[in-house]
């Protein structure tokens, strides 16, 4: 099984590479990651986090599963939420759990890309699922939750991972 990257990897602050072969090898990747996130009970993990440079992300959450490959967000309620949010990648060096902060994201979110098969998907969230969606969307791009934070804030998170 894949280990998670840790902050410090550089795959984590790269923007991962579009994916261009929907092949048995991709349907493969799909499959560790669903499993490397279930072993740390995650509820959503991208390409990225387990060292693959790929637009690609796995969630389960809020009652729905699912993937989806070279996504494309859209924000369809910018309203912003204040809640706690966490990573998988920015764990407590002591606890090895994540290290959790408010963070603000909107609402309400649409992501747009396609599934395993090259078919179609698109993904219209509200909620916990809007913001794993902004969350896993961002690591695609090299950036992690804590860029959204004060500085101050994020220095303080930073010193425990």
């Amino acid at each position: 099984m894949r280990e998670i990257r840790f902050v410090g990897d550089p795959v984590l602050r790269t923007p991962a590479d579009p994916v261009t072969d929907f092949d048995r090898e991709l349907r493969h990747l799909i499959e560790e990651m669903f499993q490397a996130m279930y072993a740390v009970n995650g509820v959503g993990l991208a390409a990225p986090q387990i060292g693959v440079s790929r637009r690609l992300f796995v969630y389960d959450i809020s009652g729905r599963r699912g993937h989806v490959v070279n996504p494309a967000l859209t924000v369809d309620d910018p309203e912003e939420v204040l809640d706690e949010e966490g990573c998988l990648s920015v764990p407590d060096r002591r606890t090895g759990l994540p290290v959790y902060a408010p963070v603000a994201r909107a609402s309400g979110v649409t992501v747009e890309g396609f599934d395993r098969l090259e078919r179609p998907v698109r993904v219209r969230a509200r909620g916990s699922l809007a913001r794993c969606l902004q969350h896993e969307t961002e690591h695609l791009d090299g950036r992690l939750y804590v860029d959204r934070l004060p500085k101050d804030e994020a220095r303080k998170i930073m010193l425990r991972a």
